[in-house]
């Protein structure tokens, strides 16, 4: 924006100068012109204000803020290495200070193979400290060991970062343009139910979102159903059979599942079936209006059951089914045909792709798309109408292979370059029931997920009573306790397992209380909440405490937790780069139990021990106790855990 401020200055002094020269141009162009850019330099000059209080505002990433000065040092101090190794790290211990540059290891592996010269490790640590830039955050560095450069922070830089944490809010931290993200999640198919194996796509989905959102990218929540193929024209056979009113009378299914089944048992049974679902495929493929209306009452059924789901879950999706692309199918084979990437084989339209053995099916022999063509279909719309500069896939890991096809195709014909445009596959392992087997019902059936939600909601509350919450809450609190903990910890037990690994689905491990669970850190967080209630400070004085009070970080147990509440940003840049969301369930629980070390070490509200009045709050501590919550309330809301007031 800067950079176009200075020509967008230059320009206008250069068209003041044309009656100078004596120059005369259209006089009515000139003026055109110089309204024109003056617009604009005025737009540039509000939008450069708006990024700089953005910025300001910005939570700062103190592990970027070191990398940058550790990096300019190292530049400094060995200006002719290209792309020296920039390792910086929180310390895991405070005798080795805050965080750690661990570059000069790199650095002397580097100097003996390009220049030949062995230099110790301390010897570059030493180098580099010493041309370590004027900043505001460092109070020390210290070498330790073959050449570990140990950095201590400053305390007033913490406590500063603290309280512009506490006045302006958890803000996201600075990502640069603001750029257009496209998220494949859930999808399920029309007329079968959503079963556990959708769980995974649709937490995990709604996290990732809500993530980039709060990072302030524009995102678009699409939701692929499979709403279109050759299994409608045995369901719409079926239907004709069953409510041959169907047109004018709403047909009334109520469990599409079973109407799949039987559906499904006629087309492998009855050969004069089978003829007829066939032919009402390719009548509803035709768009005859009839098919169209017993295709969309289909929809809608499956619809509202889905919709249930997403309520109780909190999920937001646009829907954007197969049938969306259908149309444009036809120009994709077209396409690839015109490149010269189509080989015929028996009849079918294949595309081979550079380093993949398994062709792509874009046309079948009988002249029908396959599901190759509809995933390129979307794949084109999403980089080419949608603009998408980042683009995830949140599907299973078995599809691993196809999608990293269909990707290399869009690459081959030109639809995006990979340096430019970020196409990712957020892959995920299956979920095992506790006997470690593909989890199934006792009848080894796929277990239905609104079952499962609903069997969570069942054992929240026998935990709750369990605890005699019953007797304390009011039935409102309780129901909201209920929902708050039984979906919390279904979504936290998904999210805080490494996606990229199947995980064991267990109601008793998820609804412990110790341990890293949503039920733990719901209880922690309301408890954190409650400090301050119990010693009547409300908002309003917390709000004029932070504007007022300087945060002292004395104790140990204070400087850990202040350190370990600024984590937040680098967190959160680390998982929009790998997509790995378990990072933010370890951070919160380790938050949580910073903060249970700082509770049981440093008082916050001191109290006279005969009477239980309160004598001393020590508002500081306070204020850590509500910088710990806001970030916690943050967390919880990119993970989609809703927390209570009481529990």
């Amino acid at each position: 924006i800067e950079n176009e401020i200075k020509l967008l200055t230059a320009e206008i002094e250069r068209l003041k100068n044309f009656g100078c020269l004596g120059v005369s141009p259209s006089l009515e162009g000139l003026r055109d012109e110089n309204a024109k850019l003056k617009y604009r330099l005025n737009f540039l000059q509000k939008s450069l204000q708006e990024e700089r209080s953005k910025t300001a505002k910005s939570m700062i990433n103190i592990n970027s803020c070191l990398q940058e000065i550790f990096g300019a040092a190292i530049q400094a101090a060995y200006p002719d290495l290209e792309n020296p190794p920039l390792v910086v790290t929180p310390s895991q211990q405070p005798k080795f200070g805050d965080y750690q540059c661990n570059s000069a290891m790199g650095i002397t592996q580097i100097l003996l193979k390009t220049k030949e010269q062995k230099v110790s490790p301390r010897e570059i640590a030493e180098k580099i400290s010493k041309n370590i830039p004027a900043n505001e955050c460092i109070e020390k560095v210290e070498i330790a060991g073959p050449g570990f450069i140990n950095v201590h922070l400053r305390k007033d830089f913490v406590s500063k970062q603290l309280s512009s944490l506490l006045m302006n809010g958890v803000q996201p931290p600075a990502v640069g343009k603001r750029k257009k993200v496209v998220v494949d999640f859930s999808s399920p198919n029309i007329a079968k139910e959503m079963h556990v194996g959708h769980l995974r796509s649709t937490i995990i989905g709604e996290s990732m979102c809500r993530l980039f959102e709060f990072a302030g990218y524009d995102v678009l929540r699409l939701n692929h159903l499979g709403d279109w193929g050759t299994q409608f024209g045995m369901l719409i056979a079926h239907l004709q059979d069953k409510f041959p009113d169907y047109l004018t009378v709403s047909p009334p299914i109520g469990d599409l599942q079973a109407f799949y089944k039987e559906s499904k048992r006629r087309f492998d049974t009855e050969e004069e079936f089978k003829k007829r679902a066939y032919q009402c495929v390719v009548l509803l493929q035709s768009k005859n209006p009839d098919f169209i209306k017993a295709w969309e009452l289909i929809c809608d059924v499956s619809r509202k059951e889905f919709q249930k789901i997403y309520n109780c879950l909190d999920i937001t999706l646009i829907e954007r089914g197969e049938s969306f692309y259908h149309e444009m199918m036809k120009d994709i084979v077209k396409e690839f045909e015109d490149k010269g990437f189509v080989q015929v084989d028996d009849g079918r339209k294949i595309v081979f792709v550079p380093g993949f053995p398994v062709p792509l099916t874009i046309m079948k022999s009988d002249g029908g798309y396959t599901y190759d063509t509809s995933d390129l279909a979307a794949l084109k719309h999403r980089l080419c109408e949608e603009k998408a500069d980042i683009l995830i896939y949140v599907v299973d890991s078995g599809q691993s292979v196809h999608l990293q096809t269909v990707f290399a195709a869009g690459q081959m014909i030109g639809w995006y370059d990979p340096k430019v445009t970020r196409v990712a596959h957020a892959a995920f392992g299956v979920v095992l029931g506790e006997d470690k087997k593909k989890f199934k019902t006792r009848s080894g059936d796929t277990v239905r997920l609104i079952d499962l939600l609903e069997e969570g909601l069942k054992r929240a509350m026998d935990k709750l009573k369990d605890k005699e919450r019953d007797k304390v809450l009011t039935a409102e609190e309780l129901k909201a306790a209920q929902t708050s903990v039984a979906f919390g910890c279904i979504k936290y037990a998904d999210l805080s397992h490494n996606r990229l690994n199947d995980y064991v689905f267990s109601f008793d491990k998820m609804l412990d209380d110790r341990g890293n669970t949503a039920a733990y850190l719901l209880y922690a967080f309301t408890r954190i909440r409650a400090i301050a209630r119990l010693a009547n400070i409300d908002e309003q004085m917390l709000r004029k405490a932070a504007r007022e009070e300087v945060l002292i970080l004395d104790h140990e147990k204070e400087w850990k937790l202040g350190k370990c509440i600024l984590r937040f940003p680098e967190i959160l840049q680390k998982i929009l780069e790998d997509l790995l969301l378990h990072t933010l369930c370890d951070y919160l629980y380790e938050l949580a139990t910073t903060f249970t070390e700082f509770y049981d070490n440093c008082y916050c509200v001191e109290k006279d021990r005969q009477s239980g009045q309160i004598v001393k709050v020590n508002m500081w501590r306070l204020l850590l106790c509500e910088a710990t919550a806001t970030i916690m309330a943050k967390g919880f809301d990119i993970l989609g855990i809703k927390p209570v007031q009481r529990m």
